[in-house]
This record gives structure tokens, sequence and C-alpha cells, in this order.
């Protein structure tokens, strides 16, 4: 026997034991050996991979930090859109939410799962088969904008408590098949946190804020080493196959994550009403001090996965779960001054000055007071001292003025304005809103605001054209509108202060690459008032073309789900304005793509559940799976006697073998889109095609 056959077997069980050990130390927190025991199989492991580099693989436990430097983070669409959830603060809200649930739930029985909100940041763990039955993790993501992520794989793999295999028996023990998604949060310890503020301080740097910011800045670092000293953890909460949630409640998902071998956090619950959701919250906050790891809240979800589809969403949010948040850390300063801003749709926003206080993990010297009517009813004086309280992401808030023999009420009383502070135009506010704006379609601040809108991360993207960039170019008078910035060339950019000419050359090429972001990002990125990101991607889907909305009528608007008056008045009023249409006729001749692939009503194949597997010669996974969808057919993430077909390219895996196994026909990608052009009545036999024939 050769030696390479003499170390393929050690290698497979020193990985086996290692995964073991794994699992048992960073998920189950119930080591059974010591870390010099650990260290001792590593090394040997290390040594044989050595010796024979053609045996290692991506995922054995040498390679958790084993990856290059990246070079920035490629963008990949989510499977399904990461959401955010709705949020309650108060018992009276939560009671609300439960009514709500319970008249759509109809006759439905609905109870709650109980889980505790990390104070993290999100994450898509991408698993594909393997060829032992398994699955391996092949990529993961970081929500980004909740359509598209950052591919920040190489990172993930340095978290101890991310399995990088699952076997073939934790994959049947648990129900799930073998390509899934697992989202989670991913966290850093308060230990982890202050061991790097104190590596921070002897290297004289400043100190990182919070563990959430900490956690947040170390998935995105370009060096997968020094993530792995960071020591971020993760705990999985969901369950999706195919971009689809795994049929089964919310509870059943815990438990199966649990039996993949995934980190889950052990504090949950299963709640019948109110009361006892009050109950678990209450619990929640007494331990959070001891849990050593940060959390802001307690997530409901209605457990019954088809109770949860009958709910189904808002535009941004399911309506069958809800973030409770805790009561907001407070903190006590004086409040220096009362100053306006103008936003990009001219509304004016109040904001007090304060004397610099340290609450909610951050030092806080601005914070919102709403509107006119908000602070008339407060009563607030410039020189009050007040409470400003401020708990996870939320925006900084005064929530009380104090009055006492050592905090005095101020004397000066703040007049709101009724002129823009830009442009000395008028200001108002219509009938039945709270907010005053500028009336004045050439503000220099709705400019200024629309073009830092425009070039923002999750609209047309372009690094590199921020505050300071927008204040040079407003200044210059080199830019009027949006379109003006597909004008712009090197030489006019290197007038600016630091600007050089390779920062001219990239801004350029950003501005170049963002003509083809699509019409829902130049939806969002027009400004229309309540149009969000949700509701510019079923716009474009709807009219393909913004052409077609511009010229769509109330009636047009009216049948698109999830656009009710108001949306389509902001649509209609938006597009009544010469000025708007001017701009969309500049953006057309300057090149900008302002069209989208229009959803089709297609019902060809109707009734057709398919499954993809391998590589296919011209389609990708994502393409494929939209164009049957389209079609009206549904994708599946496994085989079952219930599949219509099987699509296999190149290096399908165990799934054609599921499909031999129960005689599912199966198709090419030619035998695919033959499908597609006959519909759902073709003859199996005609367009079937095992390769293994």
């Amino acid at each position: 026997m050769d030696e390479k056959s003499k170390a393929a077997p050690r290698i497979e069980e020193l990985r086996e034991e290692l995964r073991h050990h794994e699992h048992m130390y960073y998920v189950m927190d119930a080591p059974e050996i010591s870390d010099h025991a650990f260290d001792v199989l590593m090394n040997e492991l290390k040594r044989l991979e050595a010796d024979h580099p053609e045996l290692l693989t991506p995922d054995s436990p040498t390679q958790r930090v084993g990856g290059k430097p990246a070079e920035g983070f490629k963008k990949v669409r989510h499977s399904r859109p990461m959401l955010s959830l709705d949020n309650a603060y108060s018992e009276e809200e939560l009671r609300d939410w439960d009514r709500r649930v319970r008249g759509l739930a109809g006759n439905a029985k609905v109870e709650y799962t109980t889980e505790l909100k990390l104070d993290g940041l999100s994450i898509a763990l991408h698993y594909e088969a393997d060829k032992k039955g398994g699955a391996r993790l092949v990529y993961g993501l970081t929500r980004g904008d909740g359509q598209t992520g950052e591919d920040v794989t190489s990172n993930i793999r340095t978290i101890r408590s991310v399995p990088l295999t699952i076997s073939a028996e934790r994959l049947q023990k648990s129900g799930v098949p073998q390509d899934f998604e697992v989202r989670g949060e991913v966290v850093m310890p308060e230990a982890a946190f202050t061991k790097m503020n104190e590596e921070r301080e002897k290297q004289g740097l400043a100190a990182a804020v919070n563990p959430r910011n900490a956690a947040a800045g170390t998935l995105r670092t370009v060096e997968p080493s020094i993530v792995a000293q960071r020591r971020l953890d993760l705990y999985a909460y969901f369950l999706l196959s195919g971009g689809e949630y795994l049929p089964m409640g919310q509870e059943a998902i815990l438990d199966a994550l649990t039996m993949l071998g995934f980190r889950v956090n052990p504090h949950r619950g299963r709640v019948h009403k109110v009361e006892e959701m009050l109950e678990f919250i209450h619990s929640a906050e007494k331990r959070r001090a001891t849990l050593g790891y940060n959390i802001d809240g307690v997530v409901l979800k209605v457990d019954a996965q088809a109770t949860q589809q009958r709910l189904g969403y808002t535009g941004r949010a399911p309506r069958w779960a809800l973030a409770y948040k805790f009561t907001a850390e407070q903190a006590l300063t004086q409040m220096r001054d009362i100053l306006i801003s103008v936003g990009r749709s001219g509304k004016l926003t109040p904001t007090a000055y304060l004397n610099p206080v340290f609450v909610g993990g951050a030092t806080i010297s601005r914070a919102t007071l709403h509107n006119a009517d908000w602070i008339e009813r407060m009563g607030l004086r410039i020189g009050d001292w007040v409470k400003v309280e401020r708990g996870g992401d939320v925006i900084p808030k005064v929530a009380e003025i104090v009055e006492d023999a050592d905090h005095p009420r101020g004397t000066a009383r703040f007049v709101y304005p009724t002129i823009c502070p830009e442009c000395g135009n008028a200001a108002a506010r219509e009938e039945g809103e709270a907010d005053y704006r500028c009336v004045n379609v050439d503000c220099p601040a709705l400019l200024r605001g629309t073009l830092e809108h425009w070039g923002s991360r999750g609209v047309m993207n372009i690094e590199g054209l921020g505050e300071a960039a927008v204040a040079q170019l407003r200044e210059r008078e080199l830019v009027r509108s949006v379109a003006d910035l597909y004008k712009l060339t090197e030489e006019q950019l290197l007038t600016l202060e630091r600007f050089g000419k390779k920062s001219a050359r990239t801004l350029i090429n950003q501005i170049e690459s963002s003509k083809h972001a699509g019409l829902a990002r130049v939806l969002m990125g027009l400004g229309i008032r309540f149009v969000g990101e949700r509701t510019a991607e079923t716009l474009a889907q709807e009219f393909g073309s913004i052409d077609a909305i511009v010229n769509a009528t109330e009636e047009d608007l009216a049948r698109v789900e999830e656009v009710g008056p108001r949306i389509s008045r902001g649509i209609l009023d938006f597009f009544s304005r010469p000025s708007n249409r001017q701009l969309i006729e500049h953006l057309h001749a300057a090149g900008v793509n302002m069209t989208a692939e229009k959803k089709q009503r297609s019902t060809q194949l109707a009734g057709l559940t398919i499954v993809l597997t391998g590589t296919l010669p011209t389609l990708s996974r994502d393409g494929a799976k939209a164009t049957i969808e389209a079609a009206g057919g549904k994708v599946s993430g496994s085989v079952s006697k219930k599949t219509s077909y099987v699509v296999a390219g190149e290096e399908a895996g165990s799934k054609l073998d599921k499909a031999r196994e129960l005689k599912v026909p199966v198709l090419d990608e030619a035998g695919l889109l033959k499908l597609l052009e006959a519909g759902a009545q073709n003859d199996p036999s005609e367009l079937a095609h095992d390769r293994a024939m």
C-alpha cells in the first residue's frame, strides 16, 4: 500500500474527530478533550495534508483560516429577500399585533414561538449536496440591502460554530434536503469584545463602541485570520430550500437546526396568549446582563407555517413576526440648541443639539425632535435638561424634560420656521400632515439630498459620491440634477479637492456602472414619496419600464398588489410635474437603463414542480429558477414522487440518483427550453434525457 493510500483514511478519521470536538466545544459548550489534545489532533491533520496536498479539501477543519485576503466582496442576490421585522415597544402595541394576527388567521389556532432578539447582524449560509449524501457550506452572505448581500464566505468559515459540512446522518434525522439555506445572527460575545478593545488600546487604536458594530466591521475585514482572532459566534433561526421556507413550524425548524449541528439559542419558548409573551419578555430582560452577549428584545413568531403563509407580508416585513424591543437606555444631558435640516423630500426636520452624553453604547450629541407638533406638545425650550434614549439602531431621541432644583428649565422658546433655511422660500404643511416642507422644487437642499441618496449603496451604488463630493459638485455648479452626473468628465473632477487621477477615474467608472442598476433602483433613487425598496421592485416587475410608470393612470396603479391610494398619489404627483418628466428624458439620453424584466402572467408550467441540479451550459441556477417561476412552475430543492421533472447539468449530484430511483423524468437544458416553448402538455418521454442512459 502506498503512502497516499495509508494517509487517506487517517486524514478522514482526524477530520471527523475534529468536527465532533468543534461541535461539542463551540456549539454545545461541553468540551470532551483539553485544548492541548485538540491541538495535537489538528497539527497531525495539518502535517498529513501538507504531505499529501492532493487530499486537501475546502471543508477540512484546517481550512477555517486558510483563505487569501479578499479583494472586496462580491455582491450576490438572496434566494429570498431578507426582510426587517416590525417593532413593538409596549404591552398595548403587543396586544394590537396579537389581535391583528388572530383576525387574519381566521379559525386557525394561533401559537407563537418566543426567541431572544440578538443584537448582531443577519447572515445567510448556503449548503449544497456533497458526494457522501451530506451537505457542505458553499457560501455565506451578509444581509446587505435585503435583496443583495456581500459574499463573506472566507470569513464565515472562521466562525467555529458554523459547520463546514453536515453529515448524511444529521440530514436524515432532521428531515432537511441536501441543498438548503440557514439564516442566523452573527454576534461578538462580550468577552471577545473586551479582549479586542484591550488589544486595540495596546496598539494605540480607538476602542470599538459596541459589540454589534465590532461584529459587523469584523465580518467585512478582508483578512480571514483577523476574523478568526475575534471569535465571532453564530446563532441559527431559519431554514429555507430553493428560496422557500421548509414546510414545518418555527419550533420544528429550530429543532431541525439543532439536529444539523448549528448553535440555536436555548432561551426560547412556546406561548399562546399575550400574558405568556409578557412573562417571557420580562424574564429575558432580567437575564440579559448574564448572557455573555447583547440582546435588545424578544422576537415573536407565529409557529404554524400554514398560518404564516395566510398572514403574508407587508411592504417590508412579515405579518407573522414581531420584534418586541426592550426599554431604551436613557441618560441626562442639556439641550444647547434646536437646528433645522432640509431633507431630499423638502421635509424640515428639527434636531436637538446636546452636550455629549454616552448612552446605548455610543456617545450622543444630537437627537431627533420629530416635528413641530411634537415640540409644541413637549413644551421644549432651548437650554432644557432632557433625558435622551437610544436602543439598538434606533435614532437617539429626547424622551422627556427634567425640571428640578439642579436642572432648571431653559428660557428661550423655539419658534418653528415657516421659511426654508436653505433657500429662503416658504415652508408649509398640507392639511392632515405633521411635517413642514419646502415648496421650492429647486431648493439646493433637495438636490443635495437627492444626489447623496442616488449614489448610496442600496440605490445606484456609486462609491465615492458621498457628502463631501456632492457638496463640491454643487458648489462648482457642475451638477444640477442626477442626470448631470452622467455628463461629468475626469477633467472636471480633477478640479475638486482630494480628487486625483485615480479617484476621478474610479468615480467616473462607478457612475458609468450605475447605468445598469435597473428600473427598481432608479425608482428608489428618484425619491418618490412612499416608494421604498419593496414597492420599487413590485412596480418594476409589473410595468417593465419607466415610461409605462410615467404614463400609468390611477386605475393602472390600483391593480398593482401592495400599491394603495397613498402610494398611487405619490407616484401620480411626482410624474405630473414637468421638471420630473424632463429628468426622465435626460436620464434616457444619458443611457441609464430604466427597464426591468416584466413579471409574466404565463401559466405554461402551472402545476409542475421542477428540481435543478448541477451546472447548466448557459443558464445560471438563479436564471433557470426565475424562468421556470415566470412560466408558472415551482422550483423545489428536493426530489420526491411529486416532482414533475429534474433538470440536470454537469456534476449533478445525489438529486439525479434520486430521480432515477423514483423514475422522475430527467431533462437537460435543451429539454427545459423545449418544455418552456411547448408548456406543460408535453409528453415527458419525449423530453426526458438522462445522460447516463
